[in-house]
């Protein structure tokens, strides 16, 4: 079978890591790179073209699927044209910074017949693959709560993701991940309402750090919290730490790290009824939170998985070539475009927003 050829749109930081995973991949042959900056093509490695504007890539016969990689307020821009050029388009997230541009992007691929997909290769982190995982197992029994979050020191963000007009911020750069990430691990259950607390806390044009909350349907409480200044001098994968907890009325499980390290917690019997017996604590005595005698807390390991972010592009291939679908749908997209804006709201009004 015949290569995809996919053309680059953006040679940044996400572009480099495209170029490093794709010109390695069996059935996919990258054929070039556009730039705004000349610069960022200079070290475009011999035998791949350099295109002297966006539209000369998109207008090449050679390319088969334009990937755009550039800023997020290009997107809708760039989509649109490519689909007018009849170019199958893979974009990355988030996939637009309104409802009413992804629409016309979706109208604009619709009328054109050509696929469209956004790059949601967290879905394949194995952290997240793990918990969904567990969750998935139903070792846990009832879930009542997730919470995921990701902490780092630096506090700045990189590049263009300082400045609102450009679309900076960690809601639009992380934030849609781990929306992304908790709607696809229950697929099909509706968000009845969303809490939200968003900061610039050493930023001063966007957001960089937020704590996001919501009630689903299904009685499970889910939080999400990312700061990008939270210290501590215990840091996993060298510069930021990366947690999961997942709470059951059968046991817990927690994951460190994006190459998790964790247990399921359980415990070998329930307290009945802590009668008159107490501990002395550092906090002073307690009848409910003293220590667990030996043996009351008893763990198992965490499943295993295999996922890496090739993944993603393996199911393109297979889905471009009619073999199965694709991953990532528009309307999944859409959906958690809708839930950024209503944790937007909360974070602007500090209410609780009804969300389906």
């Amino acid at each position: 079978m015949d290569d995809i050829r996919i053309g680059i749109i953006g040679h940044g930081f996400m572009g480099h890591e495209h170029e490093k995973m794709l010109t390695k991949m069996p059935g996919i042959r990258v054929v070039g790179f556009a730039d705004i900056d000349p610069e960022q093509l200079a070290d475009v490695p011999e035998g791949f073209k350099r295109y002297p504007d966006d539209a000369a890539l998109i207008n090449d016969p050679e390319v088969d699927v334009v990937l755009i990689v550039s800023n997020n307020t290009t997107h809708h821009d760039l989509v649109i044209q490519a689909a007018q050029a009849g170019k199958d388009i893979i974009c990355e997230k988030p996939v637009a910074l309104s409802l009413q541009e992804l629409d016309e992007m979706q109208e604009a691929c619709e009328k054109a017949g050509v696929k469209f997909t956004v790059h949601h290769q967290r879905r394949f982190d194995p952290d997240f693959r793990t918990a969904k995982a567990v969750f998935d197992s139903g070792t846990l029994g009832d879930v009542y709560t997730i919470k995921s979050s990701i902490y780092g020191y630096n506090g700045n963000m990189h590049d263009w993701h300082v400045y609102k007009k450009e679309g900076g911020g960690m809601l639009y750069d992380w934030g849609v991940h781990l929306l992304d990430q908790l709607l696809w691990m229950q697929p099909g259950v509706k968000v009845k309402s969303v809490f939200a607390d968003i900061r610039n806390v050493i930023n001063e044009e966007v957001d960089d750090y937020f704590k996001v909350i919501l009630r689903f349907e299904n009685n499970i409480t889910a939080e999400l919290e990312l700061g990008t200044y939270y210290l501590t001098d215990k840091m996993h994968d060298k510069w930021f730490e990366r947690h999961w907890f997942l709470g059951g009325n059968r046991g817990s499980a927690y994951m460190d790290g994006f190459a998790p390290e964790g247990r399921i917690v359980r415990t070998s019997q329930l307290l009945q009824n802590a009668g008159h017996g107490r501990t002395m604590t550092s906090a002073g005595p307690t009848r409910s939170f003293g220590p667990p005698p030996e043996g009351r807390i008893i763990t198992e390991p965490l499943p295993q998985v295999n996922t890496t972010h090739e993944n993603y592009f393996e199911n393109y291939i297979r889905a471009y070539r009619g073999e199965e679908e694709f991953l990532v749908k528009i309307p999944e997209t859409r959906r958690v475009l809708r839930l950024m804006d209503a944790v937007r709201e909360s974070g602007r009004t500090m209410k609780s927003i009804d969300f389906e």
